[in-house]
């Protein structure tokens, strides 16, 4: 099927000739420039000695050059493990297990080096199945916010067949990750589309801002963290924004407070929650409405369910396995996605990670509930809510706060605690109030909150 895919692939990039496939640092590459790298690239790989069934790390962001290597690996049938350089040093007791091959490493210039790695004679089983199956793979790792990373492997082919169906062409920013299926699904979806896809050096709103405007990019997706941190910029004042059409995001919990301001800041664009898991791939999610965290899941071949309060879905998709850690899957297929929903007919609501869950003296409390009405308060910037042990609750509610503006603490941490009373039930205000400096445009302080209520 990967065969399929890709030549399908290439035969859509021939045909649409000079018309835009990638932008990155002011430069806008076309279709006939991409199938000639990964011609040129093809060859490279050759005599590189690269063969069907070898794991190739690819350590690098995104370059239009990291893109042809990326499709090139897809055609030679590789199993492929795309890194973040800073990611790596993070994956050292987990990568053994790849049986790395070659890595080919692509510095932001688009210079590419191709280097053989040693070959390892402890390998996971579903490496070996993988080449037993002669499909490409795919092996991408979860955060480690608390624990060990995971390594989750895929059947490349069975993530790529859903790209054969054409579907709008949106000229998109690839705000998300590399090294995550959130980022590489936009990307294969925008030019098996012949989209334009604008790619960044980084995320700080003020910057994608400057490319929405340049690239009159009609689709942003991205995290709702980074869509507080725009609207707490008001980066976009005075720019051109009104190519953009639709604003998704996902990955994490949407605060109501942030869905209301977006609603007000871009009134003619549809905002769209997604749904995805790195070990399923991305669903196809309608939202009731605008204004609404009820979203409708599915698409073709997902059968979805919820026990215990808990999302369980079938995807034809899904993950192999991991390589480190035991199937979380039901004995009849339904993986255990371990977020905690609410239903209302065909909708669902998503509250949060079940492991997030604080218990308080039998109440339950959700994190991004209470993260959702701190943001609603003045002079507050973010907020994570995490739950501490204690000897006679079992667990309280604390929070780590950001400030919009220097103000004393304990003036801050009264003003917080009386706003959330008659505002949010009793059980769930913070007892403890901390006050951080993260920026939170990277996640450090939601990933904190984890760690921390993981314990």
């Amino acid at each position: 099927m990967s065969d399929q895919v890709i030549e399908t692939l290439m035969a859509r990039f021939r045909d649409a000739g000079d018309a835009p496939a990638l932008a990155f640092q002011g430069r806008v590459e076309s279709f006939s420039w991409l199938v000639e790298q990964i011609d040129a690239v093809t060859a490279w790989l050759g005599e590189a000695g690269v063969k069907q069934g070898q794991t190739v790390m690819l350590t690098s962001d995104y370059t239009p050059k990291t893109v042809a290597i990326l499709l090139c690996l897809i055609r030679f049938k590789a199993i492929i493990v795309p890194l973040l350089p800073a990611t790596k040093k993070t994956l050292e007791t987990v990568l053994p297990l790849v049986d790395v091959a070659h890595e080919i490493v692509v510095d932001p210039s688009g210079v590419a080096e191709i280097h053989s790695c040693p070959a390892n004679p402890v390998r996971a089983p579903l490496i070996s199945e993988l080449r037993d199956r002669k499909a490409a793979g795919l092996v991408l790792f979860t955060s480690g916010s608390t624990g060990q990373p995971k390594g989750v492997v895929h059947d490349f082919s069975l993530l790529l067949e859903k790209f054969l169906t054409r579907r709008p062409a949106l000229i998109t920013i690839n705000f998300l990750m590399f090294d995550h299926w959130g980022g590489l699904n936009t990307l294969l979806h925008g030019l098996s589309n012949l989209s334009l896809v604008v790619l960044p050096e980084n995320r700080r709103p003020d910057y994608i801002c400057g490319l929405i405007a340049a690239h009159g990019v009609e689709l942003l997706p991205a995290t709702p963290t980074f869509l507080n941190m725009l609207l707490l910029s008001k980066a976009w004042l005075n720019r051109d924004f009104s190519s953009l059409k639709i604003i998704s995001y996902g990955a994490e919990p949407m605060p109501e407070s942030t869905l209301r301001q977006l609603a007000i800041a871009f009134p003619g664009v549809d905002l769209r929650q997604t749904y995805g898991l790195i070990e399923l791939g991305v669903l196809r999610a309608k939202s009731r409405d605008d204004g609404s965290l009820w979203v409708k899941l599915g698409g073709k071949g997902y059968e979805i369910r919820v026990v215990d309060d808990e999302l369980q879905i079938k995807s034809p998709s899904a993950m192999l396995g991991y390589l480190n850690a035991p199937s979380p899957f039901t004995d009849d297929g339904y993986f255990m996605t371990g977020d905690k929903v609410e239903v209302d007919g065909d909708y669902f609501r998503i509250l949060g990670r079940a492991s997030d869950l604080i218990n308080i003296g039998g109440d339950k409390v959700y994190p991004a509930e209470v993260e959702s009405f701190l943001l609603t308060l003045d002079n507050v910037k973010d907020a994570a809510v995490y739950g501490e042990s204690h000897p006679l609750m079992g667990k309280i509610v604390c929070a780590d706060i950001v400030l919009v503006n220097p103000e004393p603490a304990a003036e801050a941490r009264m003003r917080i605690k009386k706003a959330c009373q008659n505002k949010i039930d009793r059980f769930k205000i913070p007892v403890k109030i901390n006050f951080a400096e993260d920026s939170l445009t990277s996640g450090r302080l939601k990933k904190r909150r984890l760690h921390r209520g993981a314990n």
